[in-house]
Order: C-alpha cells, then sequence, then structure tokens
C-alpha cells in the first residue's frame, strides 16, 4: 500500500511538474512545432483597437480580430487592422522571441461628419495650453449683440454634448489679440483702448473691464514663469543626461497630455545618448534617430526612451499662445502645424487642404478630413472622437466658424 503512495505521488509531481513546464512555456510565446515535435520560441503580439471588432491581417493574411493576443515565429510582419467605416491601420513590427509586442491602433472614420459650434462666424480662434477652451471673437453687426469674445469648452458632458460657446465680454474687437493664461482660467484682452485681465468662466461687460495696461509685462513675465516652472518639473523626470540635451538644444518643447512622451524641434545638432536609461521589454521596434539635426521636429518617448523624427519640414508645434494673431496674419497660412492629440500616443499634422492624425512614432499618417479649411485652424479638442476646425465650407462672401469633425 505504501509503495502505490508513493508511485502515486511521485506520478502526480511528475504530470504536475510538466504540465506546468508546458504553461510557462506557453506563457512565453513557445508553440509545439508537430513537425520537428519540438517546442518554437515565438513572440506574442497583443492586438488592441478602438472601436474593437477590426480584423487582424498578419503579411496579407486574416488571422484573428482584435483585441486578441497572437503567437508568431520571430521575424518581421506587416499587421493591418481592418473595418468597415475607418481608416485601415497598418504598420511593420519586428516580433522577438519571448517578447510581448503590443500593436494598439485607433481607428478613425473614413467619412468623417461635421457639426457646426458658432454660429456668427469666428475671428482668431485661440486655444488654451491644454486645448481645453478657444476663445474667438464675433463682429459686432446690425446693432446686434453677440459680439465680443467668446469662449467654448471643449471637454463633453456625460452625454457626449459639447458644451455651448459662451460670450465672456462685448464691444467691438477690431484689431484686439488674446491669450490664455497658463492654467486656461483668465485671458488677457489687448484691444485699441487697452488690456484686460478676463475670467474665461465668466461674462464681464465692456464697461466694467479694468484696464491693466501699465501692467501688462508684469503679467506676462508672471504668466510665463508659471509656464517656465511646470516645463522644468516635467523635465525633471528625465534623466539629466537626456533633460541636458532636450533643454539646450531645442525649441518649442511640449510634453503629450500624459507627460511620457515629449514633441520638439531641435535648435542645433545633438546626439540623444544612448544606454542610460534600462531598455525595456517589448518597446517599439520602430526605426528611430537619435542624431538630431536643427529645424527638423522629434518625438521623444520617456519610458522607451527612443526619440522619432517626425518632419524634417518647416513645422510650428505647441499651442496658439505660441503665435499672436497678428502673426497669424503676417506668415499666412503655408506653415504647417503640429500638436499633440488627446490620446498621447498621436499627432495631430494641420496642413492646406487636409489635417492628418498619425502615431507619435511619425507612422500610420491617416488623413482625418480632407476639404477647404482656415489653415491650420485645427484643434485636438479634450475628447478623442473629434477635433475642431476652422472653416466657411468654401463659401469665400461669409465668416467662417468652427465645426466639430468626428472622427471617431
Amino acid at each position: 500500500m505504501t509503495k502505490v503512495r508513493v508511485a502515486v505521488f511521485l506520478i502526480t509531481l511528475i504530470v504536475v511538474g510538466v504540465l506546468g513546464l508546458f504553461v510557462s512555456l506557453y506563457a512565453r510565446g513557445y508553440r509545439f512545432d508537430i513537425k520537428t515535435f519540438k517546442f518554437s520560441p515565438n513572440g506574442l503580439l497583443v492586438v488592441e483597437s478602438d472601436p474593437s471588432g477590426a480584423q487582424v491581417f498578419v503579411n496579407g493574411e486574416l488571422v484573428n480580430a482584435t483585441d486578441t493576443t497572437i503567437s508568431l515565429s520571430p521575424g518581421t510582419y506587416d499587421i493591418e487592422f481592418r473595418k468597415e467605416g475607418y481608416i485601415t491601420w497598418g504598420k511593420r513590427l519586428e516580433i522577438q522571441k519571448e517578447i510581448v509586442t503590443e500593436a494598439i491602433a485607433h481607428l478613425f472614420k473614413s467619412v468623417p461628419s461635421l457639426t457646426p459650434v458658432s454660429f456668427s462666424g469666428s475671428i482668431f480662434p485661440v486655444a488654451s495650453s491644454d486645448f481645453g477652451r478657444i476663445a474667438y471673437s464675433v463682429a459686432v453687426a446690425n446693432g446686434n449683440d453677440s459680439g465680443g469674445l467668446w469662449v467654448i469648452d471643449t471637454l463633453n458632458l456625460p452625454l457626449g454634448f459639447a458644451r455651448e460657446p459662451r460670450q465672456i465680454t462685448d464691444g467691438d474687437l477690431r484689431g484686439a489679440t488674446w491669450t490664455f493664461s497658463p492654467d486656461g482660467r483668465e485671458i488677457m484682452l489687448t484691444t485699441l483702448t487697452g488690456v484686460f485681465v478676463l475670467d474665461a468662466g465668466t461674462f464681464t461687460p465692456q464697461r466694467e473691464r479694468v484696464n491693466v495696461a501699465t501692467k501688462k509685462e508684469e503679467l506676462l513675465a508672471e504668466w510665463q514663469k508659471k509656464a517656465d516652472l511646470k516645463l522644468a518639473a516635467q523635465v525633471k523626470s528625465l534623466h539629466p543626461e537626456i533633460a541636458d540635451i532636450l533643454t539646450r538644444k531645442t525649441k518649442y518643447l511640449t510634453f503629450s497630455p500624459d507627460e511620457t512622451k515629449i514633441l520638439y524641434q531641435a535648435s542645433s545638432e545633438a546626439i540623444i545618448p544612448s544606454g542610460v536609461v534600462k531598455e525595456l521589454p517589448g518597446a517599439s521596434t520602430q526605426k528611430q534617430e537619435r542624431d538630431i539635426k536643427e529645424g527638423r521636429t522629434y518625438v521623444y518617448d520617456i519610458k522607451e526612451d527612443r526619440n522619432f523624427l517626425i518632419s524634417e519640414e518647416e513645422t510650428q508645434i505647441g499651442n496658439w499662445n505660441r503665435v499672436t494673431n497678428s502673426e497669424i496674419v503676417e506668415t499666412g497660412n503655408s506653415i504647417p502645424k503640429l500638436t499633440w492629440f488627446s490620446t498621447s500616443g498621436h499627432l495631430v499634422l494641420a496642413q492646406e487642404g487636409k489635417v492628418t492624425i498619425m502615431d507619435y512614432d511619425g507612422t500610420n499618417r491617416q488623413v482625418v478630413y480632407s476639404g477647404s479649411y482656415i489653415t491650420p485652424n485645427a484643434f485636438p479638442i479634450l475628447s478623442t472622437d473629434r477635433i475642431i476646425i476652422l472653416t466657411n465650407l468654401g463659401a469665400t462672401d461669409t465668416l467662417p466658424n468652427l465645426y466639430a469633425v468626428t472622427i471617431k
């Protein structure tokens, strides 16, 4: 009887051990090859899409649907996500043995819809630093009282309906300029008669506005100091060698909404040092460029320590507070503009006649809007399902208005 118990115990140990080995190998990506009767060291590809349910093609062959995990032998693959009514997403990925690689795609509608946001004309729209608000003026006409400065909050209500624009001051604002404070709560309005700081959330009649022209430079310096302190705190999270390069050798540096990536333009040549940050398994396998050149635009991924070339051409980056209204008029609309999309994994590129959303590494560029609009007035608002553009829909005899472009 004792021998039987010992035998059963040993068999149990062997079975549990074998099953544990199988589970361990399977979890690491190994798959049993019936041709060779051996376990092959594969890699795992995690495929996710928003919206879900997209077909997954590997090297042109349909293999599954999102969201799932696919086992692939080590190598380079062309991955595509296809879903009816959406633009096809595609990327070339390198699969490594025993490594989990992610392919996470935001799919955008192939035929977007337009919904008006403003109705009385929108003159010189300016966004807050986080794109949570857009301020624009309405011309005084026919004795109506809608003329003045208006603000729209871009954050959606729970049911998905955008808040209505609200008037924050009245009067004729021809020749005026305006800019948001760093936190977006105040607007500095500069008119032909004075300088006024307005609460971006309430209405202030022009008769009650307080002229702070003598303190304008002091207030702007204070706002700039707040912005610089915030940027300094963000840069502190970087490795000292990386922070030194990105501080001294770049301009127009702006963090993604989740502060995990940096969009910047190089001001001089430099080399982003390698090996100072521990390499992460499953990091991006897209081609990177650590030898930066003056005038080119890049994205640095803080977590994965990878640097990607986005554009070799002259490009505006950041928010509208970097450019005054008068400068917009003087420079024209020929320079493309790059800004972060609210996902933090995408960039919005506003060019003449089209708006493109691309992955943060510069790949997978998808044109989400093509048509007439006032370039480069395309605003990536806080919602991930739409952007806002300024357009008159091709009617040259009417003032342009703000329109929400539903892209998801």
